[in-house]
């Protein structure tokens, strides 16, 4: 019996490239699973506990809050836009943190604090009110695009 030898390689290259495809994507996820465990949960070191997320975030080029001339908000709460996801009609959501608290979503219309409401999301912006339909107390923005 002869063996045809281009069949033979066809056969062995075929087997290698299923095994590596086979490894390669048992190495992806097994990265992936490993990569979704390793952020930590725990709380800021005691020595960061006294610092203001707000001067950091502007220290660092980052999303520090602008407020109008004669707008009353209270000094002692920090709002730092973490990010947002905006429409063309200024809504959607912002990611907020409060008080240098974990961030958490906000939709437009929703209590952020107890005394202001996310009133829109605009690009990279997003303004908080006493109100939906109150005038702006605040404007929170991230930095912008490095090119």
């Amino acid at each position: 019996m002869q063996i045809n030898a281009f069949q033979v390689w066809g056969t062995r290259l075929a087997t290698l490239l299923l095994a590596a495809l086979a490894a390669l994507s048992g190495t992806y996820w097994a990265l992936k699973s490993t990569h979704a465990n390793s952020v930590s949960s725990a709380a800021p070191a005691a020595g960061f506990a006294g610092l203001d997320p707000q001067a950091l975030a502007r220290a660092l080029g980052g999303g520090g809050a602008v407020a109008p001339a004669g707008a009353p908000v209270a000094p002692s709460t920090a709002y730092v836009l973490v990010g947002v996801l905006a429409d063309r009609q200024h809504g959607g959501a912002a990611l907020i943190s409060v008080d240098g608290k974990a961030a958490k979503p906000y939709r437009v219309g929703a209590p952020v604090d107890g005394n202001l409401v996310l009133q829109s999301v605009v690009g990279r912006r997003a303004v908080l009110a006493a109100g939906v339909d109150a005038p702006a107390q605040m404007t929170l923005e991230l930095p912008p695009l490095s090119k």
